[in-house]
């Protein structure tokens, strides 16, 4: 039941991209907070590996954070990595927010968050009861290339997604993000013409409201 019956906005658990942090992504998504105010509040919680070296804007007490690693303290999106590390740390994590902080109505994910999102999604369309969303926002995914990873995409993913495709993204190129929407059933595919950030410009704040309106009834009649 959750939002639909108790009339409250809806709660997203935000997981941000590679090299982020619950603060950082807090930052950037303002515009989408704003523009989702009354119908969805949005919740981050932080991955729980530091990224090692840091990063240009690193101030020591807010380290950048990875969700897995697929090489040594590195990661490539595009990488086929045998010595994975850290995904189950990962999805224990956000078992834990799940349970302690919510309920949570979906997922909002970025970047690698939004792989790691898809991966949730496989989990709690194959009854992994840590997982108790119905729904998520994919912005900027990908399918991993790891082959310990494969199992997440056997079978289509019966879960309402929204894919959010940037079609000048140069971290994670567009048609990673297309492949990543083929492994679910039914996705809704946005796409918009900037790069690797959460657009929210009317068409897109529209496409979210819409989304999010088939997990309200009665909203905005």
């Amino acid at each position: 039941a959750g939002a639909m019956s108790e009339g409250r906005p809806l709660r997203l658990l935000g997981l941000h991209g590679y090299r982020q942090s619950e603060r950082r992504f807090r930052q950037r998504t303002g515009a989408l907070r704003k523009a989702l105010r009354g119908r969805a509040e949005l919740v981050v919680v932080s991955a729980p590996h530091p990224v090692p070296g840091g990063g240009e804007d690193d101030d020591g007490d807010d380290p950048p954070r990875g969700w897995w690693f697929s090489g040594p303290g590195t990661f490539e999106a595009g990488e086929a990595a045998a010595a994975l590390a850290g995904l189950e740390e990962s999805l224990s994590a956000v078992a834990a927010a799940l349970a302690e902080r919510g309920p949570f109505d979906g997922l909002l994910g970025f970047s690698q968050g939004a792989a790691l999102a898809a991966m949730v999604c496989a989990l709690r369309a194959r009854g992994d009861p840590r997982f108790p969303v119905a729904f998520a926002i994919l912005v900027a995914g990908f399918v991993s290339r790891a082959p310990a990873h494969s199992h997440f995409y056997r079978e289509p993913i019966a879960l309402p997604t929204l894919h959010v495709v940037g079609d000048a993204d140069s971290v994670i190129a567009a048609r990673l993000s297309t492949e990543l929407a083929q492994h679910f059933v039914e996705p809704v595919v946005l796409t918009h013409p900037g790069g690797h950030f959460v657009p929210t410009a009317a068409p897109q704040k529209k496409a979210y409201l819409d989304f999010l309106d088939r997990f309200c009834p009665g909203r905005g009649q």
